[in-house]
């Protein structure tokens, strides 16, 4: 035991990998001798050792590449490697080929045993939060459970990992040591809900958007007056970008939340859905935690500052966009894009947000469908209007009158439309749909909006609707 207490934490390492002990990197010097110790065949590791200091370097150097294979595998983090020493030996190891330079931190200093020691001892936490990549290479992940100051990443990791800002990185953390700012992630052990791969899917921008034409079910009720008129007017697809147009007491806010529950019963199986609340009261981030448990609410509200709003709005944005290479569809409902720029200064800043909205073609991808609302009825609002209106596939318009005379939802029926319909619905589906406009569109605006909501009661779904049209 006085043997085994003498040798450094590094040596006990080593001796405690060929013994199999679970977990050792997480034991104090102390409790790992004494491990080693009880367990079984420890006299038998010892000799191992001995014969690899008398001159069985192949074998030893054979044990260090295979662990430092497997612990890329498991995204271990930066306390994990092997001594610099060592990678000098093999010339700089497969990684540094791999990537051009080596993944030292130039003098951080971060790498070496004592830090290897200090981060065994440390009490280790687990987090799962969105990650910022910084200009000069480290990241920082933003979590909700986390500190307010952010978990830091290495540029090591980011390089090993290949990981982008917006990708969901989940592991272990250890306490910010002396002179540190932040707490430190260890290792990646999983990204985006997986474990790191050797090789990334391509990025977001570099895919190839094709026109949507995969039609998104909303909830089935036959009640649900909103979610089968909008599955009328404006049928909805994986990869639109919808424009909802809002006056002001228009009821967008209890539509779109009347929209997110029909999205979520209806696609919530085939999508993860995101609201985005831009400027918003904090009553009313509140109320739709409370009333949509369903969607995941990402808020901005008004007591932050502009600076902070464009901040988080583009931080869920890249998250949406590492969700889609990953394959997954996702549907993002942002209120509103006239208040996200005003936080920007300038309303063209909103077109490449809006814009991001895409159905992606290769095999494996996903689809970012954008649902955003945009205020009218003012001379700054329009603005926003004129930067997104050539750039939207779907519109719905919400209109005051509608609402004021008690019309729920106060949809504008004649004004609701989507290009490339045929791509959604069958041939029969458009042909029926067309007649149904035909007949609304003399109408005015509330005889429209009650004679649709008229048709949808006396039928049990719109498949019957169209049918008898």
């Amino acid at each position: 035991m006085s043997d085994l207490k003498s040798k450094s934490l590094a040596e006990l390492h080593e001796l405690a990998a060929k013994a199999g002990i679970e977990k050792f990197r997480l034991l104090r010097k102390d409790e790992l001798a004494e491990k080693l110790g009880d367990a079984d065949g420890a006299a038998g590791a010892e000799d191992a050792t001995a014969g690899d200091a008398s001159g069985d370097s192949g074998s030893s150097e054979s044990d260090r590449g295979s662990r430092r294979r497997g612990g890329r595998d498991r995204g271990r983090g930066r306390g994990d490697r092997e001594p610099r020493s060592d990678r000098e030996r093999r010339g700089g190891g497969d990684r540094d080929r791999k990537n051009g330079r080596g993944d030292r931190e130039g003098g951080d200093g971060r790498e070496d045993s004592e830090g290897r020691e200090e981060e065994a001892e440390a009490e280790l936490s687990e987090i799962t939060g969105v990650l910022d990549v910084l200009p000069r290479g480290s990241g920082i992940i933003r979590s909700d459970d986390g500190p307010s100051a952010g978990i830091y990443v290495s540029p090591a990791q980011i390089r090993r990992c290949e990981l982008r800002s917006g990708d969901e990185v989940s592991g272990p953390v250890r306490p910010a040591r002396r002179g540190e700012r932040r707490p430190s992630l260890v290792r990646v052990e999983k990204v985006n809900g997986e474990p790191p791969v050797d090789e990334r899917s391509p990025r977001f921008e570099s895919l190839t958007p094709v026109a949507p034409h995969r039609h998104m079910p909303l909830s089935g009720d036959a009640d649900d007056i909103l979610a089968r008129s909008v599955d009328l007017l404006a049928p909805l697809a994986f990869g639109q970008r919808v424009l909802v147009e809002a006056q002001p007491r228009s009821g967008r806010t209890s539509f779109l939340r009347s929209l997110a529950k029909a999205i979520a019963r209806g696609a919530g199986d085939e999508a993860e859905i995101i609201v985005l609340l831009v400027d918003e009261r904090p009553e009313e981030v509140t109320a739709w935690s409370r009333e949509v448990p369903e969607v995941e609410i990402a808020a901005a509200p008004a007591d932050l500052g502009a600076h902070e709003q464009v901040r988080t709005a583009e931080r869920i944005l890249a998250k949406v966009k590492r969700q889609a290479e990953a394959g997954n569809d996702v549907v993002i409902i942002v209120d509103s894009l006239t208040r996200l720029g005003n936080a920007y200064g300038e309303a063209g800043a909103v077109k490449p947000f809006f814009g991001a909205g895409r159905e992606l073609e290769e095999e494996g991808a996903g689809s970012v469908t954008v649902i955003a609302t945009a205020l009218w009825g003012s001379p700054g609002d329009q603005d926003v209007m004129d930067a997104v209106h050539t750039t939207e596939n779907a519109t719905i318009r919400l209109d005051a009158s509608l609402a004021s005379a008690g019309v729920e939802p106060s949809l504008d029926v004649t004004a609701c439309a989507v290009s490339g319909q045929e791509s959604v619905l069958d041939q029969e589906q458009v042909d029926a749909v067309r007649r149904l406009r035909a007949e609304l569109k003399d109408l005015e605006p509330v005889p429209a909006a009650n004679r649709l909501a008229e048709l949808i009661k006396s039928s049990p779904s719109n498949e019957e609707l169209l049918k008898n049209l």
